[in-house]
């Protein structure tokens, strides 16, 4: 399993990555060690979380997927075995959020003490926050590199103008810059990634590692009809978002690859991020050990070129 470096860091990852936004939330800790489990068992590395999962949540504040990460870590002694990622930005309450200096270290040091660890390996802005000058914002960050706090640094939800002028920023004042970029991306949700950030990303050589790889589960193919999907807000997104000719053509597109290929919709969808140019490592949760077992299958998955062309027709 070939790793593959993210930006100019010195970090090199295995080229997928779990999701930790259900942890805490749609699995409970138990569940969540046994996921964990079998996806470091498997010769993964790669585990993205945030300081807000999963403040959205009734009862919740956030930081419970950190902590349960933290704890699992403990548990096992495998922090060293471990590429970890997490997240500041969004709101946490009482006026917590932003990219403030004075809130960036305040929040590393709140997340150091849930993942209870002393370095994080990828810190990433969740959120653009244009009050804050860019200076501001990468000065904190060089402050937790040169603290040994932080290895590398990433950014998540950027606009292609805000990431060119980060990036611009690190370069003409010597800052630390991102090395990722964090985007929504897969084969239903395809323009706003491909036609403004994805240059940039392959010509400063930024890691990419999209989230929502498999589309809150759509690309899963196991939403056919507003009947298939869960009585829930999620559900309801899906119906609204994609429910329509265009899903139903990458859904049938995605199937009749995965029967070719004898592998489930899910795989293919993973693989063909994997194919992509700059991609790093696609983001998926698993709440199942089937789900992670057909993420893992996506690795070892190669589409042929007929097969990847016919799932970039369905899904233009």
């Amino acid at each position: 399993m070939t790793k593959r470096k993210l930006g100019n860091s010195d970090i090199e990852v295995r080229p997928l990555m779990l999701g930790g936004n259900v942890f805490g939330w749609t699995i409970d800790e138990a569940r969540s060690f046994q996921i964990l489990d079998a996806y470091s068992a498997a010769g993964f590395d790669f585990i993205d979380t945030a300081d807000m999962y999963s403040r959205w949540v009734p009862g919740h504040k956030g930081g419970e997927s950190e902590t349960i990460l933290g704890r699992w870590m403990k548990s096992r002694g495998n922090r060293s075995r471990i590429i970890l990622a997490t997240k500041c930005g969004f709101e946490m309450g009482d006026g917590k959020k932003g990219l403030s200096r004075k809130y960036i270290l305040q929040a590393a040091e709140d997340s150091l003490k849930r993942l209870d660890t002393d370095y994080i390996d990828l810190y990433q802005s969740h959120t653009e926050d244009l009050e804050t000058p860019l200076e501001e914002t990468l000065g904190a960050y060089a402050a937790l590199i040169r603290q040994g706090k932080v290895r590398a640094i990433g950014a998540s939800n950027y606009s292609s103008a805000r990431l060119e002028a980060a990036l611009d920023t690190s370069a003409r004042l010597g800052l630390p810059r991102y090395e990722s970029l964090q985007p929504h991306y897969n084969l239903y949700d395809r323009a706003a990634y491909e036609n403004s950030l994805e240059p940039i990303c392959l010509r400063h050589n930024l890691g990419v590692i999209p989230y929502y790889a498999l589309a809150s589960g759509f690309l899963s193919g196991k939403y056919h009809s507003a009947a298939d999907a869960p009585k829930s807000p999620r559900g309801e997104g899906i119906i609204k978002k994609y429910l329509n000719d265009r899903g139903a053509q990458i859904i049938a597109a995605l199937e009749d690859v995965a029967r070719a290929y004898r592998t489930k919709p899910a795989t293919v969808a993973v693989a063909w991020l994997m194919a992509r140019p700059g991609i790093t490592a696609p983001i998926a949760s698993a709440t199942t050990l089937d789900q992670l077992q057909d993420l893992f299958h996506a690795v070892g998955l190669k589409l042929d070129p007929s097969a990847i062309e016919k799932l970039n027709r369905a899904s233009a």
